[in-house]
């Protein structure tokens, strides 16, 4: 499983403004890509959503080898509902502390050297108060589950990822496909997982010859596949083939053949103007505010 890689984690934003700002300014990630579409997407990657959307991929570095963010903007949708499934995402950086700081961005102290900052929507990211890595400073996203047990086998036992750490106080178990990767941190909550309307989705590579192989264990083991093998379409870009899974708590999961993938997350050196012209070119807030209504909550 050692050809297996974490590439990024979906977020659901309804400010694209607002959000830019978090990710750009505080964090200090760079737009790796961005893409528009007149149409959902066949693998609902911005949710069950059949209308114009956005996909814009952020990070420290390229998609080669940086864990990133993916986010997805559905017009007309202005907030989501988040739930109690994403517990955060814990990156190393002393300059998005500072940089918080130095915009006003609130932080909480809630631990040694560790801040919560809140992005857009309520998601949550903890910042480790040191030096940025030479490599990528994305460590871990955590995420909440019912059962430990039964989700470290589903992790390990049928995709192949390996136990790291296990903290019997905290009842979490770091998981992750190589040491140099960014890990998948499963904490138990003792209740129910609810994923909201914010809900995401956490997507991994792997050679193309093993989506058929990797939906076949699924259907064989009785496990949930919320889109069979399907092939993606960008305008302009490689076609990717993915296969989408859900875990016991309903946590969604691609993967995508890495192939076809290294060609379309390949950085484009105008994906920041183009997220910048399509927010200056989106004037869906000021109609709202002009007809006295409010986007739609989802």
């Amino acid at each position: 499983m050692s050809l297996r890689r974490a590439l990024h984690f979906v977020f659901k934003v309804g400010d694209r403004g607002k959000t830019a700002t978090f990710y750009r300014e505080v964090l200090g990630m760079k737009i790796l890509r961005h893409e528009e579409f007149e149409e959902g997407c066949k693998a609902t990657c911005n949710g069950p959503y059949d209308g114009k959307w956005s996909k814009t991929m952020v990070g420290f570095g390229p998609e080669d080898d940086h864990f990133v963010a993916e986010l997805t903007y559905n017009y007309g949708v202005g907030e989501y509902r988040l739930g109690n499934d994403f517990l955060g995402l814990t990156l190393q950086s002393s300059k998005a502390v500072s940089n918080a700081k130095r915009l006003g961005w609130p932080l909480k102290e809630v631990g040694e050297a560790l801040y919560l900052a809140e992005a857009p929507g309520g998601y949550h990211f903890y910042l480790l108060d040191k030096e940025q890595t030479q490599s990528d400073p994305v460590q871990k996203v955590s995420l909440a589950v019912s059962d430990l047990q039964k989700s470290v086998h589903y992790w390990s036992s049928l995709l192949g990822m390996s136990v790291m750490e296990k903290d019997e106080a905290k009842k979490t178990v770091l998981m992750g496909f190589g040491e140099g990767q960014c890990k998948l941190e499963l904490q138990d909550i003792g209740g129910a997982v609810d994923h909201g309307t914010a809900f995401g989705r956490i997507a991994f590579s792997c050679p193309r010859e093993q989506l058929p192989d990797i939906e076949a264990l699924m259907k064989k083991e009785n496990q949930k596949i919320p889109t069979p093998l399907v092939s993606l379409d960008t305008p302009g870009k490689a076609t990717v083939e993915v296969v989408i899974l859900a875990d016991p708590d309903g946590h969604e999961i691609c993967f995508v053949g890495d192939e076809a993938f290294r060609q379309l997350s390949m950085m484009d050196p105008i994906g920041n103007d183009l997220l910048d012209k399509a927010m200056a070119d989106d004037k869906s807030d000021e109609w709202f505010a002009k007809h006295n209504k409010q986007k739609a909550s989802a």
